[in-house]
């Protein structure tokens, strides 16, 4: 079986993980995918404890790790090393049942005329992400975490012509005000049309500056706009300062309402994002069952 059959047997939901940096955080180490290479023990601790939580798809530590964000940020680890251990690492947890995710995200710079990186070089970069993410044996790509609705759907594009692997895709939403604006002023029905005309298999929203609640909302925008499977990692509540850290603390319990409001608003694919740990994943499960 393959993630498009998982996507296609009829389940009502598919569980992915939650966060992986503010979980290595909490341990005092690098939340970023360095930890990959300087501590894979704890990244592979983490994993596991998502899939015994219940996680269908892991997703690999890797979300910043393509060549521009690695160079522009000096963050000093080699990309194909950091990248074919993240893969490495979520295969090694996922085990037999699961499939895992190689996980991309945006370059760290705009896109011409908004800033100085041409579309052209972004595509090549991720490119050369997905084709490495695929070479380390991931089951499919998951773009996330993007705020420039143009710049994710270069990503799509660029995952599509890079391999054969199924390619997710999800934009972190600044509010659920005024139709769902991402921080560049995108709607959600204008994410939901521009990702389903660029090829991906399901499209979402994850991270940006909601709770699960509002993210609900966002998912009905979703839902009016695609028929294609819809993907809700909302973080645990929204981050809030507290003696200099950004804290995340919406109980469990509380995300697990959350995150059955999206499901009921649409979405199909649900995990977490930051500040969610397995505890808020296991509770997401036990609310929704495995029908």
């Amino acid at each position: 079986m393959s993630i498009l059959d998982l996507l296609n047997n009829g389940r009502t939901a598919i569980f992915l993980d939650g966060a992986m940096g503010t979980q290595l955080g909490q341990m005092g180490l690098e939340m970023g995918g360095r930890s990959n290479v300087t501590n894979p023990d704890a990244v592979l601790a983490v994993h596991k404890k998502y899939v015994a939580a219940g996680a269908d798809l892991v997703i690999t530590n890797t979300l910043t790790m393509n060549r521009l964000n690695l160079e522009s940020h000096n963050v000093g680890v080699d990309f194909r090393e950091v990248n074919l251990a993240g893969v490495r690492l979520a295969k090694e947890a996922a085990g037999e049942g699961r499939y895992v995710l190689g996980d991309m995200s945006s370059t760290g710079k705009l896109l011409k005329p908004y800033g100085q990186l041409p579309e052209e070089d972004a595509f090549a970069t991720f490119k050369e992400h997905a084709s490495l993410l695929a070479e380390g044996g991931a089951d499919g790509i998951i773009v996330e975490t993007m705020f420039d609705l143009r710049e994710a759907v270069v990503a799509v594009r660029a995952v599509r012509e890079a391999c054969d692997l199924p390619v997710l895709a999800s934009m972190a939403f600044n509010t659920a005000g005024n139709e769902g604006r991402t921080v560049m002023g995108n709607t959600a029905r204008q994410c939901a049309e521009a990702l389903t005309q660029a090829g991906a298999v399901a499209v979402g929203a994850n991270c940006g500056s909601i709770d699960p609640f509002e993210m609900a909302e966002i998912i009905a925008m979703l839902r009016e706009a695609t028929d294609l499977p819809l993907i809700a990692q909302p973080n645990a509540g929204k981050g809030r300062l507290v003696d200099g850290d950004l804290v995340f603390d919406l109980s469990p319990a509380d995300f697990a309402a959350g995150a059955q409001e999206c499901l009921r608003a649409g979405a199909r694919l649900v995990g977490g994002c930051c500040g969610t740990s397995p505890a808020h994943i296991q509770a997401v499960i036990e609310a929704i069952g495995r029908d």
